[in-house]
């Protein structure tokens, strides 16, 4: 196994291209230079607003009549607190086995062995079968709008595809009855949120009576907070339990939606992260996560302003969604307007056809069994464009060594210290590979 893909990840962490949401950060820009060099071939670059680039590379199949397939992983990665980590977040140090670095996991790894097990097709040394994409976008961690949702609804025609794979790769589940591959399958919908309030700025030497804008919206907070996440019980999550090896009294408190929170209570005290885990994808989850308000610590704040990650479950629509957030606020209601900034349904994609069956047959070559275990994921993906546009069957799925394990990986997802053994690198683009020769071979 050559390190050619470890090289690559490194290179990708090293550029930096930190997305904190505005168009001026992200520099994509610089992965798009590396990639190309990566590959020889240019490529076709779409550039919204300056550095903020996707490359596109697309191979024209043999046969006009075969599916399309498309590798679509991102470029950006969200900002670090450095001091939280023990290693440099950009230096892509390889310390005891682990790559070190933001993106490390979420998603570099898998843009780097996609474009290992793709370049044989960029660079006409293999022809597929039916159409082949690589498509490494921009700014999937502010919600695509300068990457996939420019390209999906200006560029259709440069990046329809029949057949998708993305992100999340996840490592086995601990607590699966037999071992199995988790394949991200489906995803909760986004229904960010801000709040706002104002009032009427005065000296805050007297504020007796005062038209404080954070009052409502200290009160509309802790509301949120306060009230509890509506559930959801999916088919998918039915069937995610049914593979666990745990006692049939909490598996079937799991999916019960009257039980369900007593149950992650007592799954939390072994297993936080798997019972935060199992939380998401049960529930309406709604994070109040930035507040901001007045001007000076001196004068009565005139506004005030919160941001909300709300993620829904199939069926729960912004309907839905405001009508939590006008029961969690009570009184304030009144006085707190709800601005949406982002409104995306759920998606999912079935199962049984000819990716996931290229999926498991390469699995069964490497790992000696089919075992695929549907996982819904908390995040949102870049697949959501592709499967709301036209349909688009995505799956993620990676292979990980036994250093990387499903809990624990959630918390290096956008964590300190995020990180990736080289054994799953290695692996991970061993798959990636595997799966090409199946499902783009004649």
């Amino acid at each position: 196994m050559s390190e050619e893909a470890v090289t690559l990840l490194q290179q990708l962490i090293r550029n930096q291209c930190v997305n904190d949401g505005t168009p001026e950060s992200g520099h994509e820009h610089r992965s798009v230079e590396t990639l190309r060099e990566f590959f020889g071939v240019e490529g076709q670059v779409i550039e919204p607003v300056p550095g903020r680039q996707s490359v596109i590379y697309r191979v024209p199949g043999s046969d006009p009549d075969a599916p399309t397939l498309a590798l679509a992983p991102h470029m950006d990665v969200v900002p670090v607190d450095r001091d939280g980590w023990t290693q440099d977040p950009f230096a892509a140090d390889i310390v005891d086995g682990f790559v070190y670095g933001r993106g490390a996991v979420d998603m570099l790894n898998v843009t780097a062995t996609m474009a290992v097990a793709a370049k044989p097709f960029i660079t006409g040394e293999s022809r597929p079968r039916g159409d082949f994409l690589y498509i490494a976008l921009a700014d999937e961690e502010a919600g695509g709008r300068f990457g996939a949702h420019t390209l999906v609804n200006e560029h259709w025609d440069l990046v329809a595809a029949d057949y998708m794979l993305t992100e999340v790769a996840y490592p086995p589940v601990s607590y699966a009855s037999e071992t199995a591959i988790p394949v991200a399958t489906g995803e909760k919908g986004a229904f960010w949120s801000g709040l706002r309030s104002t009032g009427t700025p005065s000296h805050g030497s007297a504020p007796f009576r005062s038209d404080n804008a954070l009052r409502p919206m200290v009160e509309a907070v802790h509301g949120i907070f306060s009230e509890p996440m509506p559930v959801g019980i999916t088919d998918e999550w039915r069937k995610f339990v049914s593979s666990l090896d745990l006692d049939d009294e909490l598996k079937e408190a799991l999916v019960d939606p009257d039980r369900v929170d007593d149950a992650l209570d007592s799954m939390a005290v072994d297993d936080p992260l798997f019972a935060r885990y199992a939380h998401a994808v049960t529930h309406l989850t709604v994070s109040p996560n930035m507040l901001r308000g007045g001007m000076k610590a001196n004068v009565i704040a005139d506004s005030a302003r919160a941001d909300i990650d709300i993620r829904s479950l199939p069926g729960m629509n912004r309907e839905f969604v405001d009508s939590f957030l006008f029961k969690a606020m009570g009184n304030a209601r009144d006085d707190v307007d709800i601005e949406p900034f982002m409104d995306m349904e759920s998606t999912n994609s079935p199962i049984g056809n000819p990716l996931w069956e290229a999926i498991a047959d390469s699995v069964e070559v490497l790992e000696g069994h089919r075992n695929l275990l549907p996982t819904t994921m908390t995040v949102g993906t870049d697949a959501r464009f592709w499967r709301s546009k036209a349909g688009t069957i995505a799956y993620g799925v990676g292979l990980f060594d036994d250093r990387m394990h499903f809990s624990e990986m959630l918390a290096l997802f956008h964590g300190h210290d995020e990180r990736v053994t080289v054994e799953s690198v290695h692996r991970t683009e061993t798959l990636y590979v595997e799966i090409l020769e199946r499902f783009l071979g004649s």
